[in-house]
């Protein structure tokens, strides 16, 4: 079993916090994506910091120290920076750190070796600044863009203009993305990057489709859970509707294309399904039920 690009991704996009610069953010998952097809798996460990967080992590290993008026001197642990709140690039959404996975996606690894510099220079070529090339203080885990802004002209309230290196989105994957809102209200960003949100709008739409035709009195909550996989229908060649699309669509999605997102269950269709399954561990027999969903949706 080897670590899954989804499970990458929605942690990381996790870790990186609402505050995340969206250019730093889509530059991020860009890298995790670029070094998984390398077989290096990476995730981000932090990305924005409020004010009141970068003072928790300087006041550790130092006595007396408070900010705002609150003590945040912890000297139960070691010092782990020397910035002071407005002092990290973190505080602005302008910066990330990262870590490999080990090959089953359970252990963290932080040694600084081949993987960890190659996914280095990743982020270097989408426009990232690497802490490793720094020529005192040597960060290895860091990365930030910080648009030539110093910290006081970002304190000043100065915003960074930022432009991504990442190529547009996949036009198939905005069409899905489009026909998603329109059919089931998702209001997802139209950008052509099969993400977290993406994934959970197919199986709201899912969800929706399963108590319209099949009245399975399911929560419409883009979760999939054991209600859900029960209620899936068995769909074969020959099929058609908006549950043939959303199979296509979270198909395609997955890098296994059935030669139209049209909501016809074809030829195209059923060899995806199999080549799919058969990567999966499923029987490969081309027909999509309830561990077929599973394994495309969980």
């Amino acid at each position: 079993m080897t670590a899954k690009l989804q499970t990458l991704l929605t942690r990381s996009e996790k870790n990186m916090g609402s505050g995340i610069h969206p250019v730093v953010k889509e530059s991020a998952l860009e890298m995790i994506k670029r070094a998984y097809k390398e077989g290096i798996f990476v995730q981000i460990s932090a990305g924005y910091r409020s004010m009141e967080e970068q003072a928790k992590l300087y006041g550790q290993g130092r006595l007396g120290y408070s900010y705002k008026g609150k003590n945040y001197s912890d000297l139960s642990k070691p010092k782990v920076t020397n910035a002071q709140p407005g002092q990290s690039y973190h505080n602005y959404g302008l910066a990330i750190d990262y870590f490999i996975v080990s090959d089953d996606g359970k252990i963290a690894i932080w040694t600084v070796d081949s993987k960890w510099k190659r996914v280095a220079a990743i982020g270097k070529d989408l426009g990232f600044q690497w802490g490793g090339d720094w020529a005192s203080y040597k960060d290895y885990p860091h990365l930030e863009m910080t648009g030539g802004l110093s910290f006081s002209q970002l304190q000043a309230g100065k915003k960074p203009n930022l432009v991504s290196k990442v190529p547009t989105g996949d036009q198939i994957v905005k069409q899905i993305q489009k026909t998603l809102n329109s059919r089931y209200k998702t209001r997802i960003v139209v950008d052509g990057f099969y993400g977290p949100n993406t994934k959970k709008a197919l199986i709201k739409g899912f969800q929706r489709e399963l108590n319209k035709q099949y009245s399975a009195k399911l929560k419409v909550d883009g979760k999939w859970g054991p209600n859900t996989k029960a209620a899936s229908p068995i769909i074969r060649e020959g099929a058609n509707g908006n549950i043939t699309y959303i199979l296509q669509a979270v198909l395609y999605s997955e890098g296994y294309n059935p030669n139209g997102v049209d909501g016809i269950f074809g030829s195209g269709t059923k060899s995806a399904v199999k080549v799919f399954q058969k990567a999966n561990g499923l029987p490969a027999d081309g027909i999509a039920g309830e561990n077929t969903f599973a394994k495309l949706f969980a």
